[in-house]
């Protein structure tokens, strides 16, 4: 269990949020392969990479994060869709 449960279900709250965003955005992303994922996920590390080098404000480094976070948790909903264990 987590030490600080508040903060883990804000975090979680962000990233339903951002799937929610995202599902909107995009569509059903099912059908993308493992390595398709990893470059979605990949560009996001590289987005948060460049917000701290240039010292974004601390709300969009969240933001950046919460999107990577977000993108990973869609890439393991679309390998349980596809029945991946």
């Amino acid at each position: 269990m987590s030490l600080h449960p508040l903060f883990t279900q804000a975090a979680l709250g962000k990233v339903e949020r951002e799937r929610d965003a995202q599902d909107a955005k995009w569509g059903d992303q099912v059908n993308h392969s493992d390595l398709y994922w990893l470059g979605i996920l990949v560009e996001e590390v590289g987005e948060l990479a460049k917000g701290i080098i240039e010292t974004y404000p601390d709300g969009m480094i969240t933001k950046e994060l919460t999107q990577l976070a977000a993108v990973a948790v869609g890439w393991l909903e679309a390998r349980m869709r596809r029945g991946a264990t």
